[in-house]
């Protein structure tokens, strides 16, 4: 038998405790791991808390969803139908995150939106990490809540729009641009290309604007030599065209006659949909084909003023603009402390890095002609976070000087003095709230001018007010918009404002009564929604107008409350033509009025589903007798079903699981499918039945010409029958004289 080696002695004495120590703190997890685990365990709470109650949230996007989970081949393409008939407007990569999970879990509203809360927790995760490696674990910290308690991010990341997974690979990108800034390794900087390649498949050129700080931060502070900096600049560019660019291409070169019209082109082109409708339009408001017609005179277009206060107004500030004073003095802070540094310092790199994306970001948004929404602003609270925090925690380090001491009181100062100003939008919303944080706010800044003194102690209580005054407000409207189920196209969050110059609904494009403005005509009140648009008050206003402007009817916005759908729908975008069912008229030729009368230029929004239906912002669920009725003999044809506007369709689609035509995409005004196209689909019993949009049973006033002429040949070859207050036309039984 082996002698078995003899054990060590066991320690005693003062050795022995000094390992007790060690082992102990080896095991029990340190302050910054309980704090980070903190920060991102509460940010999943928010963000998944009562997921399910928003149900089917943008309906467009979840029936896409429902789409790539019976068909790979709408997968691949984004798009709307299984039956492949039409894509969505943007490219599909946020979709495939939804898909996949769907094709897990099951189509539902927990497998559509929980990827998207992980994506927000995620963000955050990287944000934190990304500041940390500079500026240490506070300021990360800080970086993250900030963001996190953006109430656009808390909106966006608890919902189905692209805007999620667009603000995780940006964040993930700015994450590499912060190790290639370190080292100089190209591989860092190829992997930020390729993260803002496949940005580009989730909301196409806004994921570019980005780029021009990423490359001049690089260009100016890497620490190799200009000349590597060049060419790997030239090769990062490479990386983004390669992974951005193969699903371009692979949908180019693919005949056309073999896979979906591009939704929201002209042409079927998805380079047209990317430099048009979704890309230099927005900017020159050129749309063609879109909701509305883009800018007008003296900077203020249908979708509201534009200029450097836009992100400040009525309509954007409460979603994203809490802190933006406090970021952009704090980031002038950094810059100024860092003024004599060597070319290569990552703290002015960073600084330029952060403050590059919310300036480049911000002006586009703020003088954008096009169409823009509230939530599109969620892609500036990683920036305002980064520079909250780093800038903060940098003079905070330095408050021996009394200008570093200055700069900070004055952020904290501008910062609860906004808040003051954004939560007396909403008077009759928690009243007290503003009066605390300004007085409390006030009374911490001015201790911030003090020397400090003290020990430690002191010092972290007073950092802790500075943080609870700061960050009060906005996390007062995160909480709002966690409690509150949001639907539609145009979310957002927080609670209804009211704007002091306009009434309800302020000035915006979703809300208020500012003569030329959407959201009210001449005379109307503004009565049926808020500025920040939530879609409960949707494209609001128009009680008191005339009946052009959807002024007449039971309910606010010109028509009278129905069941299921929120109040407010009509009576905003001013020019020419009306919604279905304006003025009070009934929509989707039932009984249950819909979305009475708002205008807009060029043409009027697509109608809605009648008892229990949508229009612009969401689709509703049809009746039990519809839904049966569609459901009936459905394996035998490709589409159960075609109706004018996607978000018309979205709504039957998903009620019956089964493919549902979107004629005209998602306006209605795509020119696609021709009348000849689909009266050949008829002919060959591909689709069964068409739902009508509007009035008694038309198509709406706004659609494109080919969509008119569609509805009017269906009117005038087949008879209707009014299924649960919607008007239905069985395709597969023409009038007797037109089939003689």
């Amino acid at each position: 038998m082996t002698d078995q080696p003899a054990l060590a002695p066991p320690l005693t004495g003062p050795l022995a405790t000094v390992r007790a120590h060690r082992v102990a703190a080896l095991r029990r997890p340190s302050w910054t791991t309980v704090s980070l685990l903190g920060l991102l365990a509460v940010t999943a709470v928010l963000y998944l808390w009562d997921l399910g109650a928003s149900g089917w949230a943008n309906s467009f996007y979840s029936a896409a969803v429902l789409a790539g989970t019976r068909s790979w081949k709408a997968f691949l393409f984004g798009s709307f139908d299984a039956s492949n008939f039409i894509t969505v407007d943007k490219p599909p990569a946020s979709l495939w995150v939804m898909e996949i999970s769907a094709r897990l879990f099951g189509v539902n509203a927990w497998s559509i939106l929980v990827p998207q809360a992980l994506e927000g927790v995620a963000a955050v995760g990287l944000l934190y990490a990304a500041v940390r490696r500079r500026f240490g674990h506070a300021a990360g910290l800080i970086a993250g809540a900030v963001c996190a308690l953006t109430p656009v991010a808390a909106l966006m990341f608890r919902y189905n729009n692209p805007d999620a997974l667009l603000v995780l690979l940006l964040v993930a990108s700015a994450y590499a641009m912060t190790r290639a800034l370190e080292d100089g390794r190209t591989r860092w900087l190829a992997l930020a290309g390729v993260l803002v390649g496949f940005a580009f498949l989730t909301k196409t050129l806004q994921s570019f604007l980005v780029l021009p700080g990423f490359a001049a931060v690089y260009l100016l502070a890497a620490p190799v030599s200009v000349r590597k900096r060049i060419l790997q600049l030239l090769g990062a560019g490479l990386t983004v065209v390669v992974s951005g660019g193969w699903w371009v291409a692979l949908v180019t070169l693919w005949p056309a006659a073999a896979r979906p019209y591009i939704g929201g082109s002209t042409n079927n082109s998805e380079l047209n949909l990317i430099f048009g409708y979704n890309g230099f339009g927005r900017i020159t408001g050129n749309e063609v084909g879109s909701v509305v017609a883009g800018g007008g005179a003296g900077g203020a277009g249908v979708w509201g003023p534009t200029g450097l206060l836009r992100m400040f107004s009525d309509t954007f500030g409460g979603q994203c603009s809490w802190l933006i004073p406090a970021a952009l003095i704090l980031g002038a802070g950094l810059l100024w402390l860092r003024g004599r540094a060597p070319r290569s310092d990552g703290k002015r790199a960073a600084a330029l890095l952060w403050g590059g994306w919310l300036l480049v970001t911000g002006l586009l948004f703020s003088f954008a002609q096009g169409i823009i929404h509230p939530y599109y602003t969620v892609a500036l609270a990683p920036a305002i976070g980064a520079l909250v925090g780093i800038g903060g925690v940098e003079l905070w380090l330095r408050r021996d000087r009394l200008a570093a001491r200055g700069l900070l009181a004055a952020a904290l100062a501008a910062t609860v003095i906004w808040a003051f100003a954004l939560l007396s939008q909403s008077p009759d919303w928690l009243p007290w709230l503003r009066f605390v944080i300004l007085q409390a706010g006030l009374l911490t800044a001015a201790a911030l001018l003090a020397p400090p003194i003290g020990g430690p102690g002191l010092a972290g209580l007073l950092a802790g007010c500075v943080l609870a005054t700061a960050l009060a407000g906005p996390a007062a409207y995160v909480l709002d918009t966690v409690a509150t189920p949001h639907t539609g196209s145009i979310p957002s969050a927080g609670p209804a404002t009211t704007d002091a110059a306009t009434g309800p609904g302020g000035g915006g494009p979703l809300g208020g009564a500012t003569a030329g403005l959407p959201g009210g005509g001449p005379t109307g009140a503004g009565q049926g929604g808020s500025a920040t648009g939530r879609t409960e008050g949707g494209i609001a206003g128009g009680t008191g107008g005339p009946p052009a402007l959807g002024g007449t009817g039971g309910g606010p916005g010109g028509g009278a409350p129905r069941a299921g759908v929120p109040s407010g729908l009509g009576g905003g975008v001013p020019a020419q033509g009306t919604l279905p069912g304006g003025s009070g008229a009934p929509s989707g030729g039932g009984p249950s009025a819909g979305n009475g009368g708002a205008t807009n230029p060029g043409g009027t929004l697509p109608g809605g589903l009648g008892a229990g239906g949508g229009g612009l912002l969401n689709a509703g669920t049809p009746s039990a007798a519809l839904t049966a009725a569609l459901e009936k003999d459905a394996s035998r044809y490709t589409w159960v079903a075609a109706a004018v506007g996607a978000q018309n369709a979205a709504g039957y689609e998903l009620a019956t699981g089964d493919p549902v035509m979107a004629i005209g995409g998602f306006n209605g005004t795509d020119p696609w499918p021709t009348l000849a196209v689909f009266e050949r689909l008829v002919a060959e019993h591909e689709i069964h039945y068409f739902i009508a949009s509007g009035s008694g049973g038309g198509g709406g006033a706004g659609e494109s010409s080919e969509s008119s002429a569609i509805t009017s040949w269906v009117e005038s070859h087949f008879s209707s029958v009014s299924i649960g207050g919607t008007n239905l036309y069985d395709l597969t039984s023409p009038l007797t004289s037109n089939a003689s």
